[in-house]
């Protein structure tokens, strides 16, 4: 799948494909990355992308014009193709592993990095798709919501994490639930660490109890930190009657 960005910092993406597991996404072209930097489709000599906002205040508002010719530039790259067009804003959508699962499935996207106070609504009106936010905080750019995203899309290509059960597994995953604790080598560790052990059923071989005790222990964290995520998998029918039992006991 590919992906087109338009993007004032394009620098900022050169990194996240050569490093971490994701790498492998980009390497076999899963997942394929066209940066279009703003700046060469400025207006005049000075190539400017900004102005003041009409009605006054602070800060600069990127302007319609150039983004209109950045964005047909990647369709005519792409033969005419015209895939959903993404904007980063606290406004939008709040991301997450439902829509990052969806995303992926796709044939790719345009990823719309804004900058200063925002984009003329005359261009969002006429050709954004899908707006999403990261959370309830506000950022500089986009360009770093974009890096969120091509990360958590590409970690779901497949081979890419090795792997299939690890994205399953992970919190958010198919049951919707946070994922539980994990723990490695040594068994024991320095006195500085305390008297924290590695539960005994991790270590005791058995399968079936092993995956009781991990159910039970994402069941408890997502309860205590995230209700409302077991309020989900509740109405979606995604929690057993056992699972039911483990939190009424405790008082979850």
């Amino acid at each position: 799948m590919r992906f087109d960005i338009l993007t004032l910092f394009p620098e900022l993406f050169a990194p996240h494909q050569a490093l971490g597991v994701t790498r492998r996404a980009f390497e076999s072209r899963q997942i394929e990355v066209r940066l279009w930097p703003l700046r060469e489709f400025g207006d005049g000599t000075h190539l400017r992308v900004d102005d003041r906002p009409f009605g006054g205040g602070p800060g600069m508002v990127m302007l319609a014009e150039p983004l209109e010719r950045a964005l047909a530039a990647a369709f005519a790259d792409r033969g005419g193709e015209a895939p959903p067009v993404v904007h980063f804003t606290p406004t939008g959508r709040r991301l997450d592993q439902a829509m990052v699962r969806e995303l992926a499935g796709g044939p790719g996207l345009v990823l719309l990095c804004g900058r200063y106070e925002g984009i003329d609504q005359r261009f969002l009106d006429r050709h954004v798709t899908l707006e999403l936010s990261l959370g309830d905080f506000v950022l500089s750019g986009g360009e770093l919501p974009a890096l969120a995203l091509l990360d958590a899309v590409a970690r779901l290509q497949p081979g890419v994490l090795g792997d299939v059960q690890s994205h399953e597994q992970d919190s958010f995953g198919t049951d919707g639930l946070l994922d539980c604790p994990h723990y490695s080598r040594p068994e024991t560790l320095p006195a500085t660490f305390g008297a924290a052990t590695v539960p005994a059923v991790l270590m005791s071989g058995h399968h079936a109890e092993i995956a009781h005790w991990r159910r039970q222990r994402s069941l408890e964290l997502t309860g205590r930190r995230r209700p409302d995520l077991i309020a989900v998998a509740r109405a979606a029918g995604r929690l057993s009657p056992s699972d039911e039992r483990f939190l009424a006991s405790l008082g979850l």
